[in-house]
Order: structure tokens, then sequence, then C-alpha cells
């Protein structure tokens, strides 16, 4: 008996099958088979002439969803039904959350098997697990198809029946999004409240005093039995003291005097405290807080670190990844205790197992937290992982471990002093029992030294005591605005709004920062002019689809359509149709909404007004009856923008760009601009004879009024011959690029080498030696990682000795050979494929290639034109079956 398993990736597919008997062939279905349309290309040619067609669902009948088998996928499911042909049992192992189902549902719909079907669910692969799910099948759930169906369907209709809206009103190309839209309208919401934000100052005094030649340290906290005004006594829209606080406001005069007056007064001890407390260790990880500590101690986005998390769960090292739960099974306890005995000792184990629960709106509860897999779990060190997969791993290692560990216990040490009538406080901690800070603190990647920061010793003072006062210094403050949102931040605060799924995070703020209504700056997400233009518009005419309880409604909606409590199609008949639906409210607001107004951003510290337009935003002014407009370069937002610098964007626009000076050989005019991507140089003007000027961008982080003529003209001189390489002779250059200024070897047919240079070099004084070293440096790939690891080196080619290895791209696991590539065929395996069949592959596909091109050479027309008119007609036969 042959059974079929059907998993979503390669990477699952080769891990599950180690685990499982003979008899089962293992297949990935490469994430979803079928799909809404996502182009006018993919619409059925039936349904292309129905007012409803753009959307992909039939909102007159039931809102039945269209599906289509996306372009990519019919090779896939073509396979799937090749292997299905020999199969006597067919079993769905795609991943047991609402997504998991419906790509099982799915499959079954598009495959229609005539051969027994089981649903097979598990939370990690392992052996045990794998062996255990096989045991325990069980039916597609319908309930759970629902919820995912009606989640994509609502997000679809929110998206295709608001995005059009924005196009005509703002710009073209811009998006809507169910949960994206909230998530944006929170930074936005931020950024107003940091732009209002009115700063106070205040002054107070630090001393450092000494008792038995130990130091510490107090701060001024009243003065004349009042207290002394901090941060938090400020309104934050006036900068003033709030209303009805009874405090003293020092300013700097004031601080000096009393500073004067206090020095070589005796300051003695008037009160000491000390209170025990203790500290209960962080609960295991969900998706969400993984998300933020990932973020917050590792700097790994949330779209990168689901990446890896998914790939430790399919590669059988942690569990689920998609789970708001933080409960954990006996065997998990089990193992963690067993862990925590071993590395760190009994004393360190807590008293009784630790179990946890979910505090998040609308958690699930089936699932297990992120954890180690297994019923042993293996250290870090054991796993043979590196880089960012390691650091993760290490990360859920340790708050797994630490879940199962002793409370920390703590002391909280208050002295009280005074000198003449100010009071000075000096605070303490100390550890008594670090507890799970030997494992894991939160925010820091080394528990050890956290442990060290934590504690803030004191010298032994008693009631009484007369310290001396070794320095007595004056400090100046600022209240600070609120702070912007990260990565981490908003994630916090959308699972505690209950807004969208943990699961979907990542993917939204990669939209946000994709579409450009964000900008990552230092970790901070910061809104961008598009971000205010969207959100004033949806707060002025769609107020429910941007409120954070309207869409946390959204959400418990459809669990309870997962759970069977609520029916999907009423619910989003509901949503988009009758006279307060989606769709009416679109139909009747389109116009009443003035572009003009759509388009304009008025900002409380401008006289001008920022408008979004086809090129982006920029600024204008009126001067009589004449308008006055600039773009804004694309790397300013609205908390960047001052008059200072509109007046430079319409000078420049009025009077023309600023003059360096002449070039010292050509004698032409050198100018700095300001354009769309920021500021540059430009040797002469633009004319009939000089449509295109040569111009080169400031190197990052150069401010325009640092720019000297010297500069403007090594700049404009780029890219700089620097020398020959010994080895090769070929030319090595320094230059500026999209990413950064670079040095690059340049070996003509053989391709060119390219190094990033660091901080500490400059592009314009870098030298030859310098460029070699940097070039002997073993290349990184993309994103800053080493180049990409082999899944396995097979040897070297026979024809020029260059390696033939294994890898795992987006489309499954394939051999590479110099720059030919050819995909495993079925039934080959990592484990299977050997040098001699690598080279045959190699071969093939080197030989096709060769073909491709001598046809499209000669007939590029033709080819194109019938292999397009193919695909249409492909597409147009996958409807819902």
């Amino acid at each position: 008996m042959s059974t079929l398993v059907i998993v979503e990736s390669p990477t699952k597919a080769r891990t599950i099958r180690n685990y499982l008997p003979q008899g089962y062939q293992v297949e990935a279905s490469m994430g979803h088979v079928r799909d809404l349309p996502a182009s006018a290309d993919e619409i059925p040619a039936s349904y292309k002439d129905k007012d409803w067609a753009n959307l992909g669902v039939n909102v007159e009948n039931g809102f039945e969803p269209i599906y289509v088998i996306p372009k990519g996928k019919k090779k896939v499911v073509q396979g799937l039904k090749s292997a299905l042909k020999s199969a006597d049992e067919l079993i769905l192992a795609t991943d047991e959350d609402r997504e998991g189902e419906s790509i099982s549902w799915h499959l079954l719909q598009l495959l229609k098997p005539k051969v027994p079907i089981k649903r097979m669910v598990f939370h990690e692969i392992t052996r045990e697990a794998i062996q255990k799910s096989l045991k325990n099948c069980r039916d597609i759930d319908e309930n759970l198809v629902h919820a995912q169906e009606t989640r994509r369907i609502l997000d679809r209709l929110y998206g295709y029946t608001l995005s059009p809206l924005l196009w005509k009103k703002i710009a073209w190309g811009l998006s809507a999004g169910r949960v994206q839209s909230v998530a944006v309208r929170l930074l936005v919401q931020r950024e107003r409240d940091r732009l209002a934000f009115q700063s106070g100052g205040y002054w107070d005094l630090k001393a450092l005093l000494e008792k038995e030649k130990s130091p510490f340290e107090a701060k001024l906290i009243t003065l004349g039995g009042k207290k002394i005004a901090t941060g938090s006594d400020f309104d934050p829209n006036t900068g003033k003291i709030a209303q009805g606080r009874d405090v003293v406001l020092l300013n700097e005069q004031e601080a000096n005097t009393l500073k004067e007056r206090l020095e070589g007064k005796t300051w003695t001890v008037t009160k000491k405290e000390e209170k025990a407390t203790t500290r209960k260790p962080y609960a295991p990880f969900t998706t969400s807080t993984l998300q933020q500590e990932s973020n917050r101690k590792l700097s790994i986005s949330a779209r990168d670190t689901m990446r890896i998390a998914q790939k430790l769960y399919e590669e059988g090292y942690i569990t689920y990844m998609r789970t708001d739960s933080v409960h954990l099974s006996d065997e998990a306890i089990k193992a963690a205790r067993n862990c925590v005995e071993e590395k760190y000792g009994k004393e360190y184990l807590s008293p009784k197992p630790r179990q946890y629960t979910t505090k998040s709106k609308g958690a699930q509860e089936a699932h297990e937290a992120i954890r180690p897999a297994g019923n042993r779990f293996r250290t870090p060190q054991e796993t043979g992982l590196s880089g960012q997969e390691f650091a993760l791993y290490d990360l859920i290692w340790k708050r797994t471990v630490a879940s199962q560990m002793a409370n920390a216990k703590l002391t909280q040490i208050s002295v009280l002093l005074d000198v003449e009538d100010a009071g000075f406080r000096s605070s303490g901690k100390r550890i008594d029992f670090p507890g799970f800070f030997r494992a894991y603190v939160e925010g820091s990647d080394d528990p050890d030294a956290a442990i060290e920061d934590q504690e803030v010793i004191l010298p032994p003072l008693t009631e009484g005591d007369h310290p001396d006062c070794k320095e007595l210094d004056v400090l100046g403050h600022e209240t600070q605005p609120p702070a912007r949102y990260t990565e981490a931040s908003l994630v916090k605060m959308l699972e505690g709004e209950g807004v969208g799924r943990p699961s979907t995070y990542a993917s939204i703020i990669g939209t946000i920062r994709d579409r450009g209504y964000a900008q990552m700056r230092s970790k901070a997400l910061v809104p961008t002019f598009t971000a205010f233009a969207v959100v004033n518009l949806l707060e002025n005419h769609f107020p429910d689809l941007v409120d954070t309880k309207f869409t946390s409604k959204m959400e418990q909606t459809l669990d309870e359509i997962a759970t069977g409590e609520a029916q999907w199609v009423p619910y989003l008949q509901k949503f988009y149709s009758g006279e307060e639906g989606l769709d009416t409210q679109v139909k009747v607001r389109v116009d009443q909404i003035d572009p003009g107004v759509a388009k304009a951003i008025n900002l409380d510290n401008l006289d001008a007004t920022v408008k979004i337009g086809k090129f982006g935003p920029y600024v204008e002014i009126e001067q009589g009856e004449e308008k006055i407009t600039a773009s804004i370069p694309a790397d300013l937002t609205p908390s960047d923008l001052n008059p200072e610098q509109v007046n430079k964007l319409l000078k420049q626009k009025t009077e023309g760009p600023e003059k360096l000076g002449l070039h010292p050989e050509t004698g032409e005019p050198i100018y700095i601009l300001i354009g769309s991507y920021g500021p540059y140089v430009q040797l002469g003007e633009v004319s009939e004879e000089n449509k295109k000027p040569k111009r080169a961008s400031l190197p990052k982080g150069t401010k325009i009024e640092d720019v000297t003529l010297d500069m403007a003209v090594g700049l404009l001189a780029l890219p700089r011959l620097l020398g020959t390489h010994p080895d090769t002779e070929a030319k090595i250059k320094a230059s500026l690029g999209r990413f950064g200024p670079y040095v690059v070897h340049d070996q003509g047919k053989n391709g060119k080498d390219y190094r990033s240079l660091k901080k500490e070099d400059d592009v314009l004084t870098v030298t030859l030696e310098r460029a070699l070293e940097l070039l002997a440096q073993p290349k990184k790939g993309r994103g800053g990682g080493r180049t990409k690891k082999p899944l396995k080196e097979l040897g070297v080619h026979p024809e020029d000795q260059e390696p033939v290895n294994v890898y795992e791209g987006p489309y499954g696991v394939y051999v590479k050979h110099g720059k030919v590539n050819a995909g495993l065929p079925e039934g080959e395996t990592v484990e299977t494929i050997t040098l001699e069949k690598a080279l045959e592959l190699l071969a093939a596909k080197a030989s096709t290639k060769k073909k491709t091109t001598r046809k499209t050479t000669s007939k590029t027309k033709k080819t194109t034109t019938k292999r397009t008119t193919k695909s249409k007609t492909n597409t147009t036969k996958e409807t819902k079956s």
C-alpha cells in the first residue's frame, strides 16, 4: 500500500520523510495552490463582464469566491495529481492553523481524490509527534476553513473597494487593508502627538556621596518640604506644570544658587527602608512575544523572525511558530525542568511545575507555546545551527527553560538624606537569589551581565549617619515626546487591542514599509506624508474602518465562525452590502471627497501646505495669484519638515540652485540642489545642448552646508580609478551606488566583484591598498548574511573544477554549477542525489538554455505572443469546484 502525504514546503517534506515508514511519498504544495485572482489577467473569461469581477468574489450570490490556480502553481498541481494516481491513500499534513486547514481543503477540491483521505496535524516535527499524529488523523474542519475563507474574502472586499478610492482621491498605487490601515493610523496618531508635544525644562541636583570609601549617588527630591518637579509633572500640550500639581520648579539659576548654598553642609541619613520583592519568570513565547523580543534583543524584523522560525519548525528544531497560547505540554515541562536541573542545579528549579494562561484578546488555547521540539530539549550548541537561526533558537530555548525556574528574589533599598532644607534619595537593589535570571533576562543577550547591571549596591547606611559629599552637580532636563512605535511595540499594541492575528503582523508591517507608509529609523517606524493623507481621508469618511475596537470586533467574529458560533455569509452580507455596507459607503462618498482636500496635509508648524502628487509629496505656497511648488525629498517625513527646509526648497525653485563655484578644469558652474531622492551636486546647467548634466548624490549623512567645492568636484569625478589588481591586472574603482559607497574589481567578461565601504572609509580618499583589503574579505549576501550555504556539497565539475552543490530556493531543491541551476526531478532528494546525476541534470539544463536563446533571438515577437495566449487560456479554466 502506498500513501501520498502533502505538506506545504520542501523543507518540511524532507524532515517528515525521515520519520515515516516505507511506502509513504511526501510532496510539497509550495504553499497555497489556489487563491482569488491577483490581477485582471487571472479572472476567468466567463466572469469578466460581471460588475464584481475585479473583486474575485460574487457579491451578488452568497459571496462565492472565484478561485484560480496562480500561474506559478500549475506545474506543482500537475505534479501532485500525477503522484496521487499511484497512491492508495492521501494524507493532508499541512499546518494545524486556519491557513493550513484552508490549504488542505483547496488541495481536496483540486485533486478530487478517489482514495481514502485523512487530515494529519502535529505541533512539532519529531519522530514521536509524527508517529502519534499518524494514529490520530481526523477530517478537515469545515468551520476553520470557513473562518479562513471569510478572512480572505473580507480582506479582499476591504482592500479592493477602498484602494481604488485612494487612487482616485490621493495617488495611484496606494493600498488600504483591514489591519494594515489601523496599524498605519496608530503610527500617525503617535506622530501627531509628537508634533503637538510641547517640551518643558526643569533642573535638579545630583550628589556623589561616600561612606567608608564606598561611593553612591543621590538625587534631589524635595525642597522646603515640597516635591521637586520631574517630567511626569508637565502637561505635554503646554510644556508647563500640569494644573493641580504642587511642586517646586527650579530654573538653572535657582539650581546653581541652591548648589552653592548646600556645598560644605552636613548630610544626614534620615530614613532607610528595605523591601523584599520577587520576580516571576516570563511565560514561554507566543508568535507575538517572539516577534517583540527578537526585534528588541536580536534586531531582527518581525518578517525575518517568522521566516527563520518557519525554517526552525520545518527542520524539527522548534514547535509550531504561529500560536497565541503560552500553554506547555507535560512532556515540554518535564524536558524544561530536566534542562534546569542539569545546567543550573536543583536550587534553580521552581518548586512546582509552572503552567501559564494567555491574557491577550481572542487567544486560541488549542496550540502549545513556541518551544524547542521533542521530549528532550537540545541545547543551542548541540543543534549545529549558526547565525540568526542559532540566535533565535537560543532565545526560544532560554525563554522556555527559564519558565520552569525559581523566582528571582530581590531587595529594593531606599535611603533618604537631608542637607539643610533639601531632601535627597538614593536607591539601591540587591539580588539575593537570581533564580530564572541565570537563564533569561528580558531584553538582554547576556543574563550574567544583565544580573550585574540590575544590582545597585549601596554602602552600609543607618539613620543618623553623615556621609561625605564629594561632588554636587546641577542637571538640566527636557521632557520628551511619546516614543515612536518600533516593530516590537506596534506588535504589542495590535495584540493588546485584539487587532489582527499575531501570525499576520510580520506581513502587515512589511506591507506598511513596502507601500511607503513608514520609514525605518533606528528601529522606529516613522510615518510618511502619504500615511498622513491616507489616515486623514479614512478618519474623516470611514472612521469605523480604522477604529481599533471595530477591527477587534471583526476579529472576534472570525473566531466565532471558526467555532461554528457565527455564520460567515450573513456576516459578509452585513459588512459589504445594504445601506450601511462598505460598498454603499464608498459609492456615497466618492463624490463627496474633494481630491484637492484629500491630497493636502496641513502641519501646524508650517505656513505652506504639503500635498501628495503623482511623483510624491510636494510643498505649495501662494504668492499673489501664483502657486509655487517644490518636491519634497523622499527621505523627509512630516517630523523632519520645518520652515527653514521649506524656504530652501522654494528658494531653489524660484531663484535657482545654489552655486558652489566653478569646476577647476572645465570652468563650468557646480550647483547643489535638493531633488526627490535627496541632495545632489550638478555640473553645469540644464539646456537644449546639455539636457542631462552630470550629477552625483551626496554620501548618506552628509549635510548640504558641509559640502565644499573640492568635495563636489570629487563626487562628480566618480567612479575613481584606484589602480589595478596585482593578480588579474583588472581595474579597481571606487564609487557611490544605490546602497552607498563601494569598491569594485572589474574583470570584464569574468564579472565584477563588489565590496561596500565601511563607516570609517571615504569614497573620495580610499586607497588601492584598502580596496584590496576589502576585496580579500569573504563576500556577503543580501541582508548582510554570508553567501548562501549549500544543503550538500557533491564535488567539483570535471570540466572546470568548480563546485557542484545542492541548494534550497523558493521553488524547491536544486543543483547549481556556476550560473546554471537545475531542479531535482520527482523522486530525487538531497540524500539520494549524486554528482553523476547532478552533472546529467546540469548538462540537460544548459542545452535547453542554449536552444531557448537561439529561438528567441530570431523569432522573439512570435514566441512571446504564443506564450502569453497559452498562459491566459490555461488560467481561465480554473474556477471553484
